[in-house]
């Protein structure tokens, strides 16, 4: 499955999974209709169309009719009936088209933004979703709910409900015409053509799933192509490439075997249905001879032709509406997640809920929800004072991104009590907290602007001077204006065309915009070189200058001017000092780390 995501977005609306038609999925199915309320005026107006647009169709084969039966009248009677009756064809053709043209305009405004509010609301919803929301879901599948599922769900309001409709009304009125033409007739007709639309529905639907399976192989070999170009060093590297060329022709094989034998089922699937609807044409026109006069059986036979073909119609019709339902209850089950309490409006900050930078941590504990067996943090208790530097060190799997985690409340203890200058950090709403804290983790996320943009990130409406003299704290302004673009220069997809370093200064540089009470250095100095680590470690003092900040660090170097050293070790606070203080305990954690990184560095 996870495979077959990386395939064609058609596909993937292809295969949208079906739910049953049933009362309670009609239900939660008129969701859709509390974004179709805003605009109910033209989506009423359309209806109306929709009614206005099938009696003109239906009313054309009588007129056609009418025509034909002038054919036994004499000569110039027959002139001039025709010219009249052909005078209202054109009549109700002209009109037709209007009504026509309406019908599809109105629903399709009605539905686009209808949609585009759904849209809006869904990602507002997922944007705001906790952290753990995000843990336990993939990106591909949230990312179909906003393009696939709603995709569904927009053909649904701006063409299947209108076809369904117009579907009906056809079905209805065509069936009223021709018992009032011949109730007879009416009955060979009716007792024919059901037999063949239960063949064409259970034929259709091997087909479908035929077609489904084509979809899938397809997809596959999508899928190859995908991993082949995102790891394309490795192919080139292992000079694996004839290994991928084979890889993906035997997929393509797969394909073409495939997607010409379902060519053969469709073959045969469409002369059963022509040789169906032909001879059904065939049989009523044969018993309607000596029965009707011509114009009623030519009428006749149209308004069958109408009546099959809503009939035939409303197989696929109803699998359309099976989709959509699916797309409308994981669209409702992701509405039904309880997002955080952040203000999704531009909030400027709230004096009554500036920090000074105090925080305390008391008996904190924490396990994630997907894991509650497995504690992460135990009783930890620590406290950092208004512009204190603390450092955070240990194993891997210590805990110490946690507390960054827990400190930005991307997750709520399960025990003890988390407090910025002595409030309860329940007390603060969650807007004004994070408004005064910033995070530079070591995987820098830049988005695929300009640099400009990803340091106004920090603080949005910013001058381009205060942009700047940021820039030039994180020791940024200097590569920035090596470039020809400047401070306009695209940085590509996650920041892909500038190195680590770089990223890391543009990172620093927006926090420092954002003029935080409380910084977060995640590992931001782990990944680079010693030249870079230089500049972003000059850049992070300038930073950390006057501001309470938490350093989480495996590099020991870079934290031993710390006002505080925290040691965790499985969750636990074993170790609390100074460099100085922790280095001289004997047998201590802080000073074993300290020994393995000298010498595994080659420093004395």
């Amino acid at each position: 499955m996870a495979r077959r995501n990386g395939g064609n977005g058609g596909s993937q609306k292809d295969q949208a999974p079906k739910a049953k038609i049933n009362l309670q999925n009609l239900r939660e199915g008129l969701m859709i209709f509390t974004y179709v309320k805003p605009y109910l005026g033209k989506f009423i107006a359309g209806l109306v169309f929709i009614g206005l647009s099938s009696l003109t169709t239906m009313a054309f084969p009588y007129l056609l009719k009418q025509l034909i039966n002038t054919a036994n009248k004499g000569k110039d009677a027959m002139l001039g009936s025709a010219g009249s009756i052909v005078g209202w064809m054109f009549a109700v053709l002209t009109i037709q088209m209007i009504f026509s043209f309406l019908r599809v305009y109105l629903f399709t405004s009605v539905g686009e933004h209808a949609v585009a509010d759904m849209r809006r609301d869904i990602y507002r919803r997922m944007i705001t979703m906790p952290m753990d929301f995000f843990a336990q879901r993939r990106v591909g599948e949230l990312s179909s709910r906003i393009s696939s599922d709603l995709s569904q769900i927009q053909d649904a309001v701006t063409s299947v409900l209108a076809e369904i409709l117009r579907g009906l009304l056809i079905l209805v009125i065509g069936i009223g015409l021709i018992l009032y033409i011949s109730p007879r007739l009416t009955g060979v007709m009716l007792s024919v053509i059901p037999i063949i639309i239960l063949i064409a529905v259970v034929f259709g639907r091997f087909i479908r799933r035929f077609s489904r399976q084509t979809q899938d192989q397809l997809a596959d070999s999508n899928t190859i192509v995908q991993e082949t170009l995102q790891g394309i060093s490795n192919v080139k590297s292992f000079t694996n490439e004839w290994f991928e060329i084979g890889r993906y022709s035997r997929s393509l094989q797969q394909v073409v075997k495939m997607a010409v034998k379902s060519g053969q089922y469709r073959g045969l699937f469409i002369s059963f249905l022509l040789f169906s609807l032909f001879g059904t044409i065939v049989l009523v026109v044969w018993y309607g001879i000596g029965h009707l006069e011509f114009g009623d059986l030519t009428a006749f036979v149209i308004y069958t032709a109408f009546v099959g073909g809503s009939m035939a119609g409303f197989a696929d019709l109803y699998g359309q509406l099976q989709k959509t339902l699916g797309a409308t209850q994981r669209v409702r089950e992701l509405l039904k997640e309880v997002p955080e309490a952040v203000n999704t409006e531009e909030e400027a900050l709230d004096e009554a809920y500036a920090l000074t930078g105090q925080v305390t941590l008391r008996q904190l504990a924490f396990h994630y929800p997907s894991r509650p067996e497995v504690p992460v943090l135990k009783s930890v208790t620590l406290e950092a004072n208004p512009g204190e530097r603390v450092a955070i060190v240990g194993h891997s799997g210590a805990g110490k991104s946690t507390i960054a985690s827990l400190l930005l409340r991307f997750y709520e203890p399960t025990g003890g009590q988390l407090q910025f200058d002595g409030k309860p950090a329940t007390a603060i709403p969650l807007t004004q907290l994070r408004k005064q804290m910033a995070l530079v983790p070591q995987d820098i996320l830049l988005f695929g602007g300009t640099i400009r943009e990803n340091i106004l990130y920090g603080k949005p409406g910013t001058t381009n001077e205060e942009i700047e003299q940021a820039a030039r704290l994180a020791h940024a302004h200097e590569f920035v204006i090596g470039f020809p673009e400047g401070y306009e220069t695209v940085v590509g997809e996650r920041g892909v065309k500038l190195s680590g370093g770089q990223r890391q200064r543009i990172a620093i540089a927006r926090a420092i915009l954002k003029n935080p009470a409380i910084l977060i250095l995640d590992e931001a100095t782990s990944s680079l070189d010693a030249a870079s680590e230089s500049l972003v470690q000059e850049a992070l003092d300038n930073l950390m200058k006057g501001r309470t900040s938490f350093i989480i660090a495996h590099r020991l170097s870079t934290i031993r001017s710390a006002d505080k050293i925290v040691v965790l070790d499985k969750g636990e606070v074993k170790e609390l000092g100074t460099h100085q203080e922790l280095i001289n305990l004997p047998e201590g954690i802080y000073k074993e780390l300290n020994r393995l990184q000298l010498e595994i560095t080659g420093v004395e």
